[in-house]
């Protein structure tokens, strides 16, 4: 008996996001810019101030209730985030700011086991928060930072990705596993075979995939992997680094302070276990508790239900832009996830998205902090629309209508 996969009630959904009532310029509040930042759901804002409300305390030192209940509380969410990415050890979960936080700590910290001579690989497809945490270790350090082309369709060019690996030099890969311009999926369990092989480790930046589908850190079979919680309905301010448990233990500590240390003195200090090595200073704690809300949000609409919403979506999308002879859809990948960036004939990407705001719709325009891929791509900006749980189909003919208008002004 085939399975049937289950059906996201989207009117259900959008009426747990209160900000979705708003009227921008007039006009009902078309969202399409989740890919730099999700709005929230009603139990995120009602987790966060509860807790501010009702049990808040400093974590892991007070000796009476509330500090108790609080430390609790926020240690759940580390365990709610281990099952989330499929980590096999709650351990190898470390709180961070965002992704761009995570990164910079494997660039430190696991960077501060490389030697001159060794290399780091990264892609044309890269965020910046992917490429300068690289060239900032390539500086310190002494080491080579290579990059993997792209096809011209937005795929990374899987033989001459292996070929950067071949001589062994390659220490760590850092890779994205969606696109935020492109919306390319990338091949991540594959791209972590071919650098396991040549002696590689492999970072994936999960900010843009890791609400959209199911993760699962031991199938994918990376090393590091980096999310943050601002793109998964949650707060802003708390991201996710999970890594194998015997790197983190190798690894020295990102910042010093209260928290990460085991002792004190004007001699010498020692590290607390992981991960609280790498967690100094009073934590996001409020924001950890929304992360967790987030993650229960995410876990009840199922991924099943999500991922087919998102595809139908796309497909409409694709069909519905393509169709526009003024309109060129920019890169055709293999697998493309809910991220749409498109170049309108006569218009700058910036002004379409001023006169796309008056009419009540929110997309992004600019290089979207990724300003190799646009030069590789021959480009200097483009417009983005790009989907969550929340979007419709006729969010998406609203855009085209949009689209239309927004081109006889300019034109």
């Amino acid at each position: 008996m085939d399975m049937v996969t289950p059906l996201l009630d989207v009117a259900s959904v959008r009426a747990r996001f209160p900000i979705l009532a708003e009227r921008v310029h007039g006009r009902p509040l078309v969202f399409l810019d989740s890919a730099a930042s999700a709005q929230k759901p009603e139990q995120v804002i009602e987790a966060m101030s509860d807790a501010m409300r009702h049990c808040y305390a400093n974590i892991h030192r007070g000796l009476y209730w509330m500090s108790e209940r609080t430390t609790e509380a926020y240690e759940t969410v580390r365990s709610q985030a281990a099952r989330f990415l499929g980590a096999a050890d709650r351990r190898e979960i470390v709180f961070t700011r965002n992704s761009t936080e995570a990164i910079n700590l494997v660039a430190y910290s696991f960077g501060a086991l490389l030697k001159p001579g060794q290399a780091v690989l990264i892609s044309e497809l890269e965020h910046h928060a992917n490429i300068v945490p690289w060239q900032m270790l390539r500086d310190r350090a002494g080491i080579e930072l290579r990059v993997a082309p792209i096809t011209d369709a937005g795929d990374i060019d899987l033989e001459r990705y292996e070929a950067l690996l071949a001589d062994g030099k390659v220490a760590l890969v850092a890779v994205t596993h969606m696109s935020n311009v492109l919306g390319t999926v990338t091949p991540a369990r594959d791209l972590a075979a071919i650098a396991h092989r040549h002696g590689a480790r492999i970072l994936i930046d999960g900010s843009q995939s890791a609400v959209h589908s199911r993760i699962d850190v031991q199938a994918l079979d990376c090393d590091f992997f980096v999310c943050t919680g601002h793109k998964l309905y949650g707060p802003t301010g708390i991201g996710l680094l999970w890594a194998r448990y015997d790197l983190l233990n190798a690894m020295p500590p990102f910042q010093g302070g209260g928290e990460m240390i085991g002792t004190v003195s004007f001699e010498r200090s020692t590290w607390a276990d992981v991960p609280h090595k790498f967690e100094a200073g009073t934590p996001a704690i409020i924001e950890v508790l929304g992360l967790g809300a987030a993650l229960s949000f995410i876990e009840e609409l199922g991924f099943e239900a999500i991922a087919a919403h998102e595809a139908a979506l796309t497909r409409h999308a694709l069909t519905a832009l393509g169709d526009l002879d003024f309109l060129r859809i920019v890169g055709a990948p293999l697998h493309r996830g809910g991220v749409i960036s498109f170049l309108c004939d006569g218009a700058h990407p910036h002004d379409l998205a001023t006169l796309l705001d008056q009419q009540g719709i929110a997309v992004r325009a600019g290089q979207h902090c990724a300003e190799p891929l646009l030069r590789r791509l021959g480009l200097t900006a483009t417009t983005r629309a790009s989907f969550g749980v929340y979007t419709t189909t006729e969010e998406i003919d609203a855009l085209v209508r949009g689209l239309k208008r927004a081109r006889e002004m300019l034109v």
